[in-house]
């Protein structure tokens, strides 16, 4: 089976295979991935600022890393994508999540700076979902509604959808509530990018500073709707199947984001900074060993995001050490 993931702007994986014994994809951990093998010498503070899609990930990994390395003193912050590459630049971080790929003018500021570009590490795989109330009977969207649902300029070339009635009869009348992420948000770039084609958001979109605050939204009003990452479901929401047409539609599951077939998915990553021809210093490259192991991705099966090929993490960590 192939692995490849929709989009080609972020981060390309087109050529990364991923094979199944039972040829069915489940949200389990790559038997292949290795165990974490807790080393000597570890020990300072490590500063994550950044994304925050990946705020809960970062905290679970940093619980589960500590408890090898109880002094190890982590601090992490999750205002926003958009924050990463000004605290790496600034060196006030030595991790910068981001649930999108850095910008070019980002790139550049930091070269600037450091005269080399900075590291990309992909350390999860996500499905951006676009969140109803559980309660709301709309089987699914095609990328084109949703446009038309959030945005101002209709790039896919579809007309405003303002009320449910236009897309199901049955719940003509009910006003569509749009909740979303503000601008300092990965996912709001990345949304903005993919689903709506690069388009305007309607003013109207209640922009929330947390990707917790667009679910509880959603969760609170019968008509709402509202995007964010997968991991961040509850049972008062329901993630809505996405297509380029009304019948090819695919549910936000690791077998859709896999095959590439569900058209919201990316990489969650982490960006370094990582002096060419020399090794990562050694309290980020062994955090970045345990996100990349075993128990690591188990975590991020736990906090409903979908783990990394062997393959892939074993790239990685060998790319960190030399």
């Amino acid at each position: 089976m192939s692995f490849k993931l929709p989009f080609a702007f972020a981060t390309p994986v087109t050529a990364v295979l991923f094979s199944f014994t039972t040829g069915t994809v489940h949200a389990a951990v790559d038997e292949g991935l290795p165990a974490y093998t807790t080393v000597g010498g570890v020990s300072g503070n490590l500063n994550s600022i950044g994304s925050d899609t990946l705020n809960n990930l970062m905290t679970f990994w940093a619980e589960g890393f500590q408890a090898s390395y109880p002094n190890v003193n982590i601090q992490i912050e999750g205002k926003g994508s958009t924050t990463a590459p000004v605290a790496l630049i600034e060196g006030t971080s030595q991790l910068g999540p981001m649930s999108r790929a850095m910008k070019g003018s980002e790139i550049d500021a930091f070269e600037k700076k450091y005269g080399y570009k900075p590291t990309e590490i992909k350390v999860a795989i996500d499905a951006l979902a676009v969140f109803v109330h559980k309660d709301n009977p709309v089987k699914g969207l095609t990328l084109q509604q949703v446009d038309s649902v959030f945005s101002s300029t209709f790039k896919r070339g579809g007309k405003s959808i303002a009320d449910w009635g236009d897309v199901m009869p049955e719940w003509k009348g009910k006003a569509v509530s749009i909740f979303g992420r503000n601008s300092a948000s990965g996912t709001y770039g990345f949304f903005k990018e993919i689903a709506l084609s690069k388009g305007d958001y309607k003013p109207t979109v209640k922009e929330q500073p947390g990707s917790s605050g667009v679910v509880q939204g959603i969760a609170t009003e019968p008509a709402a709707i509202g995007y964010s990452g997968i991991g961040y479901a509850t049972s008062g929401v329901r993630a809505v199947p996405l297509g380029e047409t009304a019948d090819m539609m695919y549910a936000a599951n690791m077998e859709n984001c896999l095959s590439g077939k569900y058209p919201l998915a990316r990489f969650l990553l982490v960006y370094v900074n990582k002096k060419p021809g020399q090794p990562l210093d050694k309290l980020t490259l062994e955090f970045v060993k345990f996100v990349l192991s075993k128990p690591g991705q188990e975590i991020v099966v736990k906090d409903g995001y979908f783990p990394l090929p062997a393959s892939v993490a074993a790239e990685v960590v060998d790319s960190l050490s030399k």
